[in-house]
């Protein structure tokens, strides 16, 4: 899981330590400040995905999205085939 994925805000998840680690080295890391300073710049980098993730759970299903796509022609015709094929091969139960 990448710090951006956390539901709620925890300085001390394992996902910030790795952030840290692979940006800046383990040696920033291990000092004190420096760890403050980077978990400071992470904790905005996440307050300003905030938008996102209230926005990711009111999304229709992804799946719904594209049935929709497909059912009203926003595809080109290449694609629609494509598409049309596979739910041809493979039908709703009745």
């Amino acid at each position: 899981m990448k710090f951006l994925d956390l539901k709620k805000w925890n300085a001390n998840d394992s996902s910030v330590w790795r952030e840290i680690v692979s940006r800046f080295g383990q040696s920033d890391y291990d000092d004190l400040a420096l760890r403050e300073k980077h978990k400071a710049t992470l904790k905005a980098e996440w307050d300003a995905q905030q938008y996102a993730r209230t926005r990711r759970p009111l999304y229709p299903d992804i799946g719904d999205q594209l049935d929709d796509l497909y059912k009203k022609g926003a595809f080109s015709d290449e694609m629609a085939a494509k598409l049309k094929k596979v739910k041809d091969d493979n039908p709703k139960p009745s």
